[in-house]
């Protein structure tokens, strides 16, 4: 194991034992390297890739501390791999997104309040209305945002917002050579909604599959055909 690697495997030791509770600030540099028998370089090699794992948060003048350590923020680091993925990587976030969006569809059903029912239907009207494929794909985010915050459970809401970024709609529309795939994707927000209003459980899992299920086709579609011409950039993922 890497100098580095052993010097993160003893901080995060530190905060899986207790010895840093979330919310603690870490001992000043040379106190913990001696602690920990390593080098100053190594300790901060280790602080930094900590960082970026929001692990550690760093205060301006004030030293660095342990985060809050919520779920929901430790995963917002893995928003990267989503962002870079492609071909079969993004096929398995896709697959991954279908075991589990229509789940979180299915208990937002007996949740959502009106007040959820009508920010959906206004999302759903200026989607209808949108002039380009960026306004699409924000109104479509907040469409599934706005349902899986409905269940309350941010670690869900991370999770569905992991596997399907922004940056990976906008490829799978770059990829895409179905021209009506905007129009589909509409119809196929208008069914979970539905669903959702009648606050049918089975049938919003069953319209949020065949959701997913298509855009997983669009994927396949422009990754399986990459010498086709140019796609149609007002299709959808």
């Amino acid at each position: 194991m890497a100098v580095t690697d052993q010097a993160i495997e003893k901080i995060k030791e530190m905060i899986v034992s207790g010895a840093l509770l979330p919310g603690a600030r870490l001992p000043n540099e040379a106190d913990l390297a001696d602690q920990l028998g390593l080098s100053r370089n190594s300790l901060r090699e280790a602080v930094r890739a900590l960082t970026a794992m929001r692990i550690l948060v760093p205060r301006q003048g004030d030293g660095t501390y342990v985060s809050g350590l919520e779920p929901h923020l430790l995963l917002e680091a893995m928003a990267f791999a989503s962002d870079v993925s492609h071909g079969h990587t993004a096929r398995q976030l896709l697959q991954v997104r279908r075991l589990l969006e229509p789940q979180v569809t299915a208990l937002a059903a007996g949740l959502l309040t009106d007040d959820h029912l009508r920010t959906l239907r206004a999302v759903l009207d200026q989607s209808a209305a949108a002039a380009g494929i960026e306004e699409f794909i924000e109104l479509d985010i907040e469409f599934h945002r706005t349902i899986a915050d409905a269940v309350g459970n941010p670690v869900l809401s991370t999770l569905l917002g992991i596997l399907s970024t922004h940056t990976q709609r906008l490829r799978i529309v770059r990829g895409t050579h179905n021209a009506p795939a905007r129009e589909q994707a509409h119809r196929e927000h208008e069914a979970i909604w539905r669903a959702l209003v009648d606050h049918d459980a089975v049938l919003a899992a069953s319209a949020s599959t065949v959701h997913v299920a298509a855009v997983e086709d669009w994927l396949a579609a422009g990754t399986d055909h990459p010498d086709l011409d140019p796609p149609d950039l007002d299709a959808i993922a």
